[in-house]
């Protein structure tokens, strides 16, 4: 055979791999249809719990609302807004979401539908689980054993492997992730299930524990700060990664600001507010960061977000029906003529704004390093 009949050969079966890749996630798709269409059939009043009227933070009635927004990453149904506090500032989904709504919501985002992407995605943010893993260096050049809270599939873990070859690197989360973290081998051992139960066996047994961006999903943070003062040892240290609620970008971009991340993020914490929290709890802030967590995706994100929310929807369980062809050619249409937008936008956010995201106040996350006393 000739090498041309071999590439030829190589690209049908290229070609039908990709066309069986699309023909299975019609089917996924068309097979968890009726489920979601059954929770759907009485509306989504269930998946909201009542409006609250005080901050969860400090307890103000000083509350207004700050942003109202839909589901922009999977588009399910639903309405979200987040009210803001104007005595400590503290942002909070209200209403929040309730257990039935947070499983609806977080449902073929992570997992199921939504594995293969978002492992990807996580997959491939080496240069930024590096950095996270070295801002403990200063205080704790190699600690022995770190547990990794909301650690999804584990890549943290592993990338932070090799910045501290010597420790040993456990996972928790909720989600089966966790599970495939361990039989991968990225996590030493796998905790499934919520932190503030799973902490009295964990009591003082970690050098270190970290949260990144995990203190948000959370429907009461204080709840886990205490579970992580428990799982840390005298001495030991606990690393928070948050989005900063404060950024500018959070008012410049509205809804499009990506760290809003409705339904699933239910609070956002001032630097202020975590600062003083956990030094009531027994820690001592010993490394506030802020250029060093921001993450150079902002105005592309917005720029996707609103293109995404423009045009026809692709096909999801959660719609009535799959769209025709005619939408899906609309749809290809619009996202390929906002492409040059995409590029200028990933230009922006790389090279022009993050050296300066925090000078001019842009940084969207910020870190916190604190010693348990």
């Amino acid at each position: 055979m000739s090498d041309h009949s071999g590439k030829r050969e190589k690209t049908d079966k290229s070609s039908k791999s990709i066309k069986s890749g699309k023909s299975g996630k019609a089917v996924r798709i068309a097979a968890l249809r009726p489920a979601y269409q059954d929770d759907l059939a009485t509306g989504t009043d269930r998946f909201f719990a009542a409006p609250r009227p005080d901050c969860p933070w400090c307890g103000s009635a000083r509350i207004a609302a700050r942003l109202h927004t839909t589901d922009l990453l999977q588009h399910k149904p639903g309405r979200f807004t987040l009210d803001r506090c104007a005595d400590c500032g503290h942002t909070f989904q209200n209403p929040q979401l309730t257990g039935e709504g947070l499983e609806f919501y977080y449902r073929d985002f992570y997992d199921g539908l939504g594995e293969q992407r978002m492992s990807g995605t996580f997959g491939g943010r080496g240069a930024m689980y590096r950095g996270r893993a070295e801002a403990m260096l200063p205080h704790d050049p190699a600690p022995k054993t770190w547990l990794d809270v909301g650690t999804g599939h584990g890549h943290f873990c592993a990338t932070a492997r090799t910045v501290l070859p010597g420790t040993s690197f456990d996972g928790l989360d909720f989600t089966d992730g966790v599970e495939l973290a361990a039989r991968e081998g990225r996590v030493d051992h796998a905790y499934r299930g919520a932190f503030p139960d799973l902490a009295p066996e964990l009591t003082a047994r970690y050098d270190v524990v970290s949260m990144f961006h995990y203190l948000e999903h959370s429907t009461e943070p204080d709840r886990e700060l205490r579970a992580a003062h428990e799982a840390v040892r005298p001495g030991g240290h606990l690393l928070i990664e948050v989005p900063d609620p404060e950024s500018r970008y959070a008012r410049l971009l509205g809804r499009w600001w990506l760290p809003w991340l409705q339904p699933q993020h239910l609070h956002f914490m001032p630097a202020a507010n975590l600062r003083r929290r956990l030094t009531e709890l027994g820690f001592t802030v010993v490394a506030e960061q802020h250029a060093e967590a921001h993450d150079p995706v902002d105005l592309l994100a917005a720029v996707w977000l609103a293109l995404d929310h423009t045009a026809p929807r692709e096909d999801a369980p959660w719609l009535p029906e799959p769209p025709g062809g005619l939408r899906r050619a609309a749809r290809t249409a619009l996202v390929l003529a906002g492409v040059p937008a995409l590029i200028t936008a990933t230009l922006l956010d790389r090279f022009a704004i993050r050296p300066l995201s925090h000078r001019l106040g842009l940084s969207n996350a910020y870190r916190l390093v604190a010693r348990r006393e």
